[in-house]
């Protein structure tokens, strides 16, 4: 059985104001997209978790850990990712991959939580956890786990990927970010009544030359935008084929892909497939 983890994108990015707690108060849109990462687990009797990734820090194994720690689980669990979404590029590759974590041995460590418990405990693993646990495109405020469900049209996305990566805590500390963009709300921003855009933008063009050009190139066809924090870039098209023409003149040092929107992740439906 192979789970799926979906990436993301922001279709805008407004940062409201820092909190006294340090987080800052956000607006955005979390469109899912059907790119996926793939988990595979096999359960183990003793409580040793393993995945056949070398990272430090990997979200997939503090997220079966704070599963298995919360509810004095005694299983275990081999894990296999394989990775396709880009690391560092603001697509929440690794969120993504820490919710189906928590969905998938929920399940098959027969624990059957309620959904919402289990986003509860994943905003401990990140702001961006939630969204992918609940598995809708939904519209996010405070620090990105308040989600209100929306309903899009079916797009297709080009998405650029420049050969860097970005640090969001780096982002959030640099003093030029904007912090005071008004709020807006769900009904302006879907009858666009109000003008949008990601507050990391400008920064992220400043600081990475390579984040710049791609949205200059991807503005020739449709408007270009930052994901999270970057770098990864993207641009919407109704038509798959008009996607497609696009995708395919994306040239070196960039690769890139084609994705299409989705209201629901696969992995409400226990993200099953076949290869």
């Amino acid at each position: 059985m192979i789970w799926l983890a979906p990436a993301k994108l922001n279709l805008f990015l407004h940062i409201l104001g820092r909190r006294p707690d340090g987080y800052h108060n956000l607006q955005t849109v979390f469109q899912l997209i059907d790119y996926c990462d793939e988990l595979q687990f096999e359960i183990q009797t003793d409580p040793n978790i393993e995945i056949n990734l070398q990272i430090t820090d990997n979200l997939v194994i503090r997220a079966a850990r704070l599963l298995q720690q919360t509810y004095q689980c005694p299983l275990g669990a081999k894990i296999q990712l394989y990775k396709r979404i880009p690391i560092g590029g603001g697509l929440g590759g690794g969120s993504s991959n820490a919710a189906t974590t928590l969905l998938a041995l929920n399940q098959l460590w027969g624990l059957n939580k309620p959904m919402d418990e289990l986003a509860e405990l994943g905003e401990q693993l990140g702001a961006d956890v939630p969204v992918f646990i609940k598995g809708r495109t939904a519209w996010a405020e405070g620090i990105g786990e308040q989600l209100t469900p929306i309903s899009l049209p079916e797009i297709w996305y080009v998405v650029m990927v420049p050969p860097c990566t970005v640090s969001s805590a780096e982002f959030f500390s640099l003093s030029e970010l904007t912090r005071n963009t008004p709020a807006i709300t769900i009904q302006q921003f879907l009858s666009k009544q109000v003008l949008t855009r990601n507050d990391f933008e400008i920064v992220a063009c400043k600081r990475y030359p390579l984040v710049a050009s791609a949205l200059q190139w991807l503005n020739q066809f449709a408007e270009a935008r930052l994901t999270g924090s970057g770098s990864c870039v993207f641009a919407m098209f109704k038509d798959e084929g008009e996607a497609y023409a696009v995708q395919q003149q994306v040239a070196a040092p960039y690769t890139s892909f084609v994705a299409r929107g989705i209201e629901y992740s696969p992995v409400l439906s226990w993200g099953v497939a076949k290869r």
